[in-house]
C-alpha cells in the first residue's frame, strides 16, 4: 500500500457494464484512483478542488495497471497552504494577469509560452513572499 498527498481535480462516478458504480478520483497530474467502496466514495464530492491524503494500491491485470483507492483523508487548509506556495502563487498571478499585462496583451490570444514568461516573475515574487510568511526579505 502507498500513500500520497494530492490535489483532487475531479471526482467521477462511472457505471460499469455489470451495473456497479466505480468512483474515480483524478489528481492534478491526471492520475486516476478508483474505488467501488461506497464508504470511501461518500467523502469524495466535497474534496473536489481540495488537497487530500490518500492510501492506494496497484494491481496488474493483463497489460493494465489498476490503481485502487483504499482510504482518503482531507487535509487542513493550513496544511495545504504551508506545503503549496507555488500553487497559490500561480493562482494569484493568473488572477492578477489583467493588471500585469497591457491592454493589447489582454485582448489578443497570447501563446501559453509567452503568457508564462510574462507572469513567471510576478509568481516568483508572490511565492517568495508566501514562503517568508508575508514578511519583507
Amino acid at each position: 500500500m502507498a500513500e500520497a498527498e494530492i490535489l483532487v481535480k475531479e471526482v467521477k462516478a462511472l457505471r460499469t457494464r455489470a451495473g456497479n458504480t466505480r468512483f474515480v478520483v483524478v489528481d492534478e497530474g491526471g492520475r486516476e484512483y478508483s474505488t467501488f467502496r461506497e464508504e470511501i466514495a461518500a467523502a469524495l464530492p466535497q474534496l473536489e478542488g481540495k488537497r487530500a491524503r490518500i492510501e492506494y494500491h496497484e494491481e496488474r491485470r493483463g497489460g493494465y495497471t489498476n490503481v485502487y483507492l483504499d482510504a482518503v483523508e482531507p487535509l487542513d487548509d493550513a496544511d495545504a497552504g504551508a506545503t503549496e506556495p507555488d500553487e497559490v502563487a500561480w493562482r494569484t498571478a493568473v488572477e492578477a494577469a489583467p493588471y500585469l499585462l497591457s491592454n493589447d496583451e489582454v485582448e489578443r490570444k497570447m501563446p501559453a509560452e509567452e503568457l508564462f514568461e510574462r507572469l513567471q516573475p510576478f509568481k516568483e515574487l508572490v511565492a517568495r513572499d508566501i514562503e517568508a510568511g508575508g514578511e519583507p526579505e
